[in-house]
């Protein structure tokens, strides 16, 4: 499932990323977001999620969103 499905307040383990962006992958790991980290669906809006990655909280559009499998 993607975080767009997931439930929000419960703690997940980032499965996959599949961006085909070389750039965005190396954004997103640099805020700490990779295969194996926890992550958590602080709110979802319509187009965007809040997440907390480690200890900080990023607010993701729905396409990023829809690109990490949990």
């Amino acid at each position: 499932m993607t975080l767009l499905e997931a439930d929000i307040g419960t703690e997940y383990i980032i499965k996959d990323i599949v961006t085909h962006d070389d750039e965005l992958d190396n954004f997103l790991f640099t805020l700490g977001c990779y295969t194996g980290e926890p992550i958590t669906v602080i709110s979802r809006k319509r187009n965007s999620c809040v997440v907390s990655i480690k200890d900080g909280r990023y607010n993701i559009d729905k396409y990023l969103a829809g690109a990490i499998t949990v």
